[in-house]
């Protein structure tokens, strides 16, 4: 048996195993398939899991790879078509890696990783967001609807309490309208 004060002193913060490999890691424990996850749709319980669960991979998948801020910038989780891409990207590596998949499988995903690297370079070029500061992603007005307000950049100082604030805010944005919906229930027929 092992010491248990031993294995606590040794924990690497980013090596080669990817965050579903770990115990602490919300999939360890649920033999679910990979499935794709539509960001609209998630109850606000389901969105704070798939949230930290994509923010852990990007993590991993910037550091294992070395990806610069115009690739995977740290405020990727404030802009919804960063969010989407790396989504995507962690789901098909979630495929490729899957023990019941295809030897080649891996190949293709980093393959795909390329094509999703310009993407997502795009996206970032597009969006405006750097290593060290951050803007809403700008929007065009089309004819007939109100222009835009100017957009002005703002400090990244730390990025991880953002992070943590962006989640509790969309958590809660999620619950409140969850809690409308079925407010307006009928409990007497199950009609909204």
């Amino acid at each position: 048996m092992s010491d248990p004060a031993m294995s606590d002193q040794f924990h690497p913060e980013h090596d080669d195993m990817p965050p579903e490999a770990g115990l602490a890691s919300p999939r360890f424990d649920v033999p679910e398939p990979p499935h794709p996850v539509n960001w609209n749709l998630l109850t606000a319980n389901d969105l704070e899991a798939e949230l930290l669960e994509l923010n852990r991979w990007v993590d991993w998948l910037r550091h294992t790879y070395g990806l610069p801020a115009s690739v995977v910038p740290p405020y990727w989780h404030r802009h919804p078509e960063l969010l989407w891409e790396l989504s995507a990207l962690h789901l098909h590596w979630l495929c490729a890696y899957d023990p019941e998949q295809n030897g080649s499988a891996p190949l293709g995903w980093h393959r795909d990783f390329a094509d999703a690297r310009a993407r997502l370079r795009d996206w970032v070029s597009a969006c405006g967001t750097r290593l060290d500061r951050d803007r809403p992603t700008r929007q065009t007005s089309w004819p007939g609807e109100d222009p835009t307000q100017p957009i002005e950049d703002s400090p990244i100082t730390d990025r991880d309490e953002d992070f943590v604030r962006f989640v509790i805010d969309m958590v809660d944005a999620r619950q409140e309208a969850e809690d409308a919906f079925f407010a307006g229930i009928d409990p007497e027929t199950g009609e909204v």
